[in-house]
């Protein structure tokens, strides 16, 4: 079995500073979070930028290249630069951060769907959020598509082939590895492909081994082994870790962090570097060894740090 790729995924756009004191938004606070997760044994690092004031997430390509660039400086972790980005952005503005810094990885969501954490809000007294922009945020994912129609995706697919981007492509349901599969019939993708099972996001596939299961088996159906590999996300706890286990067990790759999870034990916080810490010990019981990031690079094609531009 093949080493494995351990992605760190730092703060993304749905977390909000009042649900833990470890999530970090501020430039450096990010890139040092990155740089302790590296260090600890995480192969790659997915970034989102955040308002370093207050914490909102924020396009803002400026800031997405300091956190990028402050990585660079400090480790050699592959960095994973979001097309998500966050509630109320654009298509465009989601693409900006990738096509200025030119990463070595992209995410590229496979579909439009709803993508909610309101219930969440229900966990808060008003006195209890940080800062004012939270409450309503929250709450307003009740009613947002996170929309990724076939023509952003082909914007997508455009920007990251124009800069040598390799896509990581993250799909929330079945559906998603079809719409996959007719991008690579139309020509506009080619394999072969690094995808991330998305299990757990309220408004996808609840992340069980049912759906662990199903999704690996349509992408073999789909592409067949020889043209993918596949990493989970097992959005909170204990879910994280039980597709972790799953994952590593069955050949897979592993994303754990504070954009997915907030816990490493039931009632108890985590940091990044936590996370990282156990699944690395999981991986351990299975004698699974964790991939350096040049053998992921190797693993995945990528094209190097030395092609990068932040």
């Amino acid at each position: 079995m093949e080493k494995l790729i351990l992605t760190t995924a730092l703060t993304g756009a749905i977390t909000v500073p009042s649900q833990t004191p470890h999530l970090q938004y501020t430039i450096d606070g990010i890139a040092d979070d990155a740089i302790a997760c590296a260090e600890a044994g995480s192969t790659s690092v997915h970034i989102h930028a955040r308002i370093p004031e207050n914490g909102h997430p924020s396009s803002d390509p400026e800031i997405v290249k300091k956190i990028a660039s402050r990585i660079k400086a400090n480790c050699d972790a592959i960095v994973c630069i979001t097309t998500g980005g966050g509630m109320g952005m654009t298509p465009q503005d989601r693409l900006r951060g990738a096509a200025i810094c030119k990463p070595e990885l992209a995410s590229f969501n496979l579909g439009s769907m709803n993508f909610s954490m309101h219930p969440v809000a229900k966990w808060f007294k008003p006195e209890d959020w940080k800062f004012d922009w939270e409450k309503d945020y929250v709450e307003g994912t009740k009613d947002f598509i996170f929309r990724n129609t076939f023509g952003d995706m082909e914007i997508f697919a455009e920007t990251m082939e124009k800069n040598n981007v390799k896509p990581e492509f993250e799909a929330y349901d079945l559906s998603h590895l079809h719409n996959l599969k007719f991008l690579e019939k139309s020509g506009i993708i080619k394999p072969p492909y690094w995808l991330q099972f998305v299990l757990g996001v309220l408004g996808g596939l609840v992340a069980t081994p049912e759906s662990l299961i199903a999704m690996v088996q349509t992408a073999t159906n789909l592409f067949g082994n020889e043209n993918f590999r596949w990493s989970v996300i097992g959005v909170g706890y204990p879910m994280e870790f039980n597709m972790a286990a799953m994952a590593i067990m069955m050949g897979g790759h592993v994303r754990v962090g504070l954009e997915d999870n907030l816990f490493v034990k039931r009632k108890v916080l985590a940091k990044n570097v936590d996370l990282v810490e156990k699944v690395k010990r999981i991986a351990a019981e299975f004698e699974r060894e964790i991939a350096t990031p040049d053998e992921a690079r190797e693993m995945l094609g990528l094209k190097g740090l030395d092609a990068v531009d932040y």
